[in-house]
């Protein structure tokens, strides 16, 4: 099976934009990447490469992230 191409830059600009977003919400919140990680039950590591846009993140993360940061989902995706 072929390995899958690397995603466009668009989808990349995108990407970091909704890494930016939960970084800026978070911040907001007042709240550590390590808390929020522990309230939406994954690694630290994780939400540092999601807000760097180094890490795609799935719908059901992006859904624990907005409840552990206390924001509509909306507000992280845009």
């Amino acid at each position: 099976m072929p390995s899958a191409s690397p995603p466009p830059d668009w989808v990349l600009v995108e990407r970091q934009a909704v890494g930016d977003r939960i970084r800026a919400a978070r911040l907001r919140a007042n709240l550590t990447q390590e808390a929020v990680a522990l309230a939406a039950e994954t690694d630290r590591s994780s939400v540092v490469r999601i807000e760097r846009g180094q890490q795609s993140a799935t719908v059901d993360t992006l859904i624990r992230l907005a409840a552990a940061i206390g924001v509509p989902l909306r507000d992280l995706v845009g």
